[in-house]
């Protein structure tokens, strides 16, 4: 029996707060989570919290200390491990009783899983076989995985108090990468947003990421990627170090939370098909590399031929959709991102933010240009940051105060680099724009442009902070919070086992707003996305933006045929609604082809 992963979902990584406990409230049921461990400060201010919470003594990691950033990760992901074993320790000595957590962690389970089987056939035995399987299922509890996160592009260059530049390895992804390597942690650290070399070669300084002498990686990478090529070249990047890539985890390029990376419109089913077909052939050659590089190391090799997962994730919202995605594309598990958002015993969300996403309308989440790493932002127009933004704008102060600096990458105006969100930048932009601009609408539009930014280092960690009743960084209460679009279809708080019972088909707790298919809501969200390009710069286009648009609507036309093909595949008995799909479809493409013809001026 399997029990490497109890559950066949895994709740993603949600901001920098709304996962960063998960792991405490929902790996004893045998949930995997995923921590974002890039911000310090925040990481720091939780492990206060929790040793708090739990009665432990709390030492503070100060700043002055040389490698704090990496110190504090690491503390934090101990105290971590420390309490979910303790928890699955005081689980496996509990009687099978209503109500208790061992009974719980089984009744959560899949009802498809070999392990359920087993607490079923336990629940109908007699003593002493009723004993004996007690026993079993006890031994057979495992914890979910605390796995950790880092976004590879937060890596900017950090600076001693007398402002002298620090050797790379004290920048904030690789101190993040080294806090998590001296962690006693043996789990996953997933790697989103590309490829970042010296982020990844750091990874060979520490013995974790390879094999032991049983075999065994007891620090596995999952790399989170858009398409197939990306994993083949980011994955042999990795092998010919001799690391090992455990996990694909295939993203919707436009589905989902959080700083969105827009594929060139190639939706997510045909991405996915090309995992299915050449998964065999991926394994087999990232293996190779990989079997090379241990060897010319003379480092341990695999005794067995490492497992390499394929997971997906983005805008699942049905446990039809959710068993479709595991059984035709032959994935290993599925990510739960932003409906967990809503579920108060598993994420971090302030009680106001968490009562404006119950009442949200669909119109409320929207994708912006709020980022100040420049790429799209799944945002929610209720949100007191964009309040607390707008309030500002008002004032005629636009930009926030900057602090932790953790987006600091523009250097634009000044030698050391500053963030596009920040006051100071933007009053400088401001600035130089009202110079060169002289047409007052093309000002207006340059300079929304500037103030749309919006700080997220503060933003997307003070729901945790204010849920927690503890103190806030800097006195900023406002909330930033990303969820994915899918959140518009659900209108309620809701517990644990809800969620999870909804997964697997149990209960069904979305609202009753009509929600298309996941692969057509995907392909809206593009067809949007393409429509909003276009008109926006239809006037000014350029032949290289030109051929994008292109590509673009080849891509999704491309994607409405293959979705067509795929219809008679899916199991659904509702006839009616194969032929709904068909119909939004047919409806897609016909607006694809009523887009303006494209041309250059």
């Amino acid at each position: 029996m399997n029990l490497s992963s109890p559950h066949t979902f895994h709740i993603p990584v949600m901001g920098l707060a709304y996962t960063i406990d998960t792991p405490i409230k929902v790996a004893k049921y045998g949930i995997t989570s995923v921590v974002s461990i890039i911000e310090d400060y925040l990481v720091e201010q939780m492990r206060e919290v929790i040793c708090r919470n739990e009665k432990i003594k709390y030492v503070k990691i100060q700043s002055t200390e040389r490698d704090f950033r990496a110190n504090r990760i690491t503390a934090y992901l101990n105290l971590i491990q420390d309490i979910v074993d303790k928890q699955i320790e005081e689980i496996r000595s509990e009687d099978f009783d209503t109500g208790k957590t061992i009974v719980q962690y089984f009744d959560m389970l899949s009802d498809n899983s070999p392990l359920k089987a087993l607490y079923n056939k336990m629940l109908t035995s007699k003593y002493p076989e009723k004993e004996k399987l007690q026993k079993e299922l006890r031994s057979l509890i495992t914890a979910g995985k605390i796995d950790v996160n880092i976004m590879t592009k937060l890596d900017k260059t950090n600076y001693d108090n007398e402002g002298n530049e620090l050797p790379q390895q004290f920048s904030d992804a690789l101190a993040a990468l080294r806090g998590y390597a001296n962690s006693k942690i043996k789990s996953s650290i997933v790697f989103s947003a590309g490829l970042n070399p010296r982020l990844f070669s750091y990874c060979e300084t520490f013995e974790d990421f390879y094999p032991n002498l049983k075999g065994i990686i007891n620090k596995k990478i999952i790399l989170k990627v858009s398409d197939y090529r990306s994993a083949l070249i980011q994955g042999k990047y990795l092998a010919k170090k001799g690391l090992w890539v455990s996990e694909f985890r295939v993203e919707s390029g436009i589905n989902c939370g959080g700083h969105v990376f827009i594929s060139n419109g190639i939706p997510l089913g045909p991405i996915l098909e090309d995992f299915k077909n050449k998964r065999d052939e991926l394994h087999h050659e990232l293996f190779v590399e990989c079997e090379n590089a241990l060897k010319a190391s003379k480092r341990n090799p695999f005794i067995d031929k490492p497992e390499l997962k394929i997971t997906a994730q983005g805008g699942i919202g049905t446990s039809e959709e959710n068993t479709f995605l595991i059984d035709y594309y032959n994935l290993d598990s599925t990510g739960w991102g932003s409906p967990f958002l809503l579920v108060p015993e598993a994420t971090n969300v302030d009680v106001e933010t968490l009562n404006k996403l119950k009442s949200a309308k669909k119109d409320d989440y929207y994708l912006s240009h709020s980022s100040p790493l420049g790429v799209p932002f799944s945002n929610f127009r209720n949100s007191s940051s964009e309040e607390q933004r707008k309030m500002r704008i008002a004032k005629k102060r636009p930009g926030s105060p900057c602090y932790k600096k953790f987006l600091s990458m523009n250097k634009e105006f000044t030698d050391k680099p500053i963030c596009t969100a920040s006051r100071e930048y933007q009053n400088l932009k401001i600035k130089q724009l009202k110079v060169e601009i002289k047409d007052e609408k093309v000002l207006t539009r340059e300079i929304e442009k500037v103030i749309e930014k919006d700080c997220l280092c503060e933003g997307l960690g003070a729901s945790a902070l204010l849920k927690n009743e503890t103190k806030l960084s800097h006195n900023l209460s406002a909330v930033t919070i990303c969820p994915g679009p899918n959140l518009a279809y659900f209108s309620d708080t809701f517990s644990l086992k809800q969620m999870v019972d909804h997964i697997y088909g149990r209960l069904n707790i979305l609202n009753n707003l009509n929600r298309p298919n996941l692969f057509v809501n995907e392909l809206q969200l593009y067809f949007d996305y393409l429509k909003t390009e276009i008109e926006d710069q239809y006037n000014t286009i350029t032949e290289k933006k030109l051929e994008y648009f292109k590509t673009f609507r080849a891509n999704l036309i491309n994607g409405i045929d293959y979705y067509e093909q795929l219809i008679p595949k899916i199991k659904q008995n509702n006839s009616d609604l194969k032929n709904n799909v068909r119909q939004q479809l047919n409806d897609l493409k016909n607006s694809l082809n009523l887009l303006p013809q494209l041309k250059t001026n």
